[in-house]
């Protein structure tokens, strides 16, 4: 493998990331992860000892959140309501590929 190789994945749902990872990924600073937190818009979260883990859902919505806060101008809230609905529809999505066809 070359350093300039770009790897693709998703995460599994037992591996679970601190919160800087998280917020690097995001391209935010801890703050505002921790502002939604408290607001209770990021879910899949977890702290023990007082230090955060994220799960994969939850990098995801903090993805999508983040962009919908940037791109659209969105207050938090919104973001949040909108991060629902494209969950929501990932589940649909996954619930009718996993179906037999016809």
């Amino acid at each position: 493998m070359r350093d300039d190789d770009i790897l693709t994945g998703s995460l599994l749902d037992d591996n679970w990331l601190p919160l800087e990872q998280v917020a690097a990924a995001c391209r935010v600073d801890a703050e505002w992860l921790l502002r939604h937190i408290d607001e209770g818009l990021l879910t899949h979260v977890e702290s023990t000892a007082g230090i955060w883990r994220f799960s994969g859902a939850a990098l995801q919505r903090a993805r999508r959140m983040r962009r919908l806060e940037s791109d659209f101008d969105a207050v938090p809230e919104l973001a949040a309501l909108v991060a629902d609905l494209l969950e929501e529809l990932d589940r649909l999505r996954g619930q009718l590929r996993s179906r037999d066809p016809l």
